[in-house]
């Protein structure tokens, strides 16, 4: 152990004299600690005003005087995602998915306000997150740092003094891994206490401490791949260009080709082709707000039977509001086939991608980091879910009120005159049936249990490096 103390500790002497390596790990720190700074100000900022957005939201719509129910339905209402306590770390597609619907009948919307979506296609890499500069950038400057943490004892000649006066191998290899890890870990430190923060604001520890120790391999897993390439070069100059090399296929060329082949395999109907076949579907199923429509007639003589009578302004209820609750159904059900089967398309993408972690540990820990974080697609998923879940029910609710609370003489004639269509109102306190939309990521166990193969991915990982690396020292001299 001593061997592997003195080895680790003269390259860091090593790296204080020449500067570069200094340099670079105080600039990885840098950004790092700036990136969780902003990160965690602007994530804050975000949280508060998406509460408070949609405290206004719902007393707004509380506040509404009385009105005609299906105005109401017209009305609408937002919801909005606030963000989870570790996307100041990992923001995942929360940047892309957008963060704020809005609710209203006949109609499904998708979500609003996406960072990214609204930004132009330069500024997109203006925004660098911790969980980017962590994945992509820290292995980088891993390499810039240990390169040359073997080849340069070998043009040097120390490797074979070391080693002939009895130094063994392994302590050596080991030492120069101690050194790169540590490096790795200064840098891995703003993050640490980014956790620490949002355990403070309500994230449990079982995820903070899994969230940290899951980049702690990552950070070992390429604290190996440096030294791997610089174990199987004879010249520094050529374990930079390997490692370069790998670095670039890692991170950024089997990302790419992952995105890419999950849209070959799983390919998904264009906007236009989708938007024709739900208008075409829900065409067939009638006009809502045209009670006379054919496609009704069954529903309208079915309740003329049922109550005995002849016409449905003798039914004791508002066939209107009949209409509009039996279309809305129709409608919801059609909308929601195809929601379905878009999200459906979309987690089939993104498990196909999601394998390439077995190429890739910068894949690997991507997933891992927002599955573990509550940011991932699933979770939007959820989001677009529950979203409907509210809109559906707060619409019924008002096409129940439709149904029985307005009658059927007074509502088809509320636009005769001022005085009808006064009449043609219902109370506020209609209004009370809309819930309150209060999103919060997954369980703790959920996630945790639905991250467990990307962390076998990152172990594989971590377990072939570790074969690679006892290979490659057989060959060292």
């Amino acid at each position: 152990m001593s061997i592997i103390k003195s080895v680790m500790f003269d390259e860091w002497r090593y790296w204080r004299r020449t500067k570069v390596a200094t340099t670079v790990i105080l600039i990885g720190i840098a950004l790092a600690l700036a990136s969780v700074i902003v990160n965690s100000i602007e994530v804050r900022q975000a949280s508060a005003e998406r509460t408070e957005l949609q405290r206004i939201s719902e007393q707004t719509f509380f506040d509404q005087p009385d009105r005609h129910p299906h105005r109401m339905v017209h009305y609408g209402h937002y919801v909005f995602r606030t963000p989870s306590p570790l996307s100041i770390i990992e923001p995942g597609v929360d940047a892309f998915t957008g963060t704020a619907m809005f609710l209203e009948g006949h109609q499904q919307n998708t979500a609003m306000f996406s960072e990214q979506r609204q930004s132009s296609g330069l500024t997109r890499f203006s925004s660098l997150s911790p969980a980017f500069m962590l994945q992509v950038l820290v292995p980088l400057m891993l390499i810039l740092v240990g390169y040359s943490c073997v080849t340069r004892e070998r043009e040097a000649g120390t490797l074979h003094v070391m080693i002939t006066q009895g130094v063994k191998v392994r302590d050596i290899l080991a030492g120069k891994f101690f050194s790169l890890a540590g490096s790795g870990m200064l840098m891995l430190a703003p993050l640490a206490i980014a956790s620490l923060w949002a355990g403070a604001h309500g994230e449990s520890l079982a995820i903070t401490a899994s969230f940290v120790l899951g980049y702690v391999v990552y950070i070992l897993v390429w604290s190996a791949i440096v030294l791997w390439g610089s174990t199987i070069s004879s010249r520094s100059n050529a374990s930079f260009a390997i490692l370069i090399a790998l670095w670039v296929v890692l991170c950024i060329l089997v990302p790419r080709i992952a995105s890419t082949t999950a849209a070959t395999l799983e390919p998904s109907p264009g906007k236009l082709e989708s938007d024709f076949s739900v208008v075409e579907e829900l065409r067939a199923l009638g006009d809502g707000h045209n009670a006379s429509d054919p496609a009704y007639e069954k529903l309208k003589q079915d309740l003329l039977n049922q109550y005995g009578v002849d016409d449905v302004a003798d039914l004791p209820m508002n066939f209107r509001g009949v209409v509009l609750t039996y279309s809305e159904k129709k409608l919801t059900d059609v909308l929601n086939k195809y929601a379905e089967a878009r999200m459906d398309e979309e987690l089939s993408q993104a498990e196909i991608a999601r394998q390439f972690g077995w190429l890739s540990p910068m894949v690997s820990m991507r997933t891992f980091s927002m599955m573990i974080a509550g940011t991932n697609l699933e979770n939007h998923h959820r989001f677009l879910r529950e979203a409907e879940e509210l809109r559906f029910d707060f619409v019924q609710a008002l096409n129940h009120a439709h149904e029985h609370d307005l009658d059927y003489h007074t509502d088809i004639n509320r636009y005769v005159n001022d005085d009808t269509a006064k009449a043609a109102r219902v109370d506020a306190s209609h209004w009370q049936v809309l819930s309150s939309f209060d999103f919060a990521p997954e369980s703790a166990q959920f996630r945790l249990s639905h991250s467990l193969r990307y962390v076998l991915q990152l172990l594989l990982w971590a377990a072939l490096m570790l074969a690679l690396i006892k290979r490659a020292s057989r060959g060292v001299m």
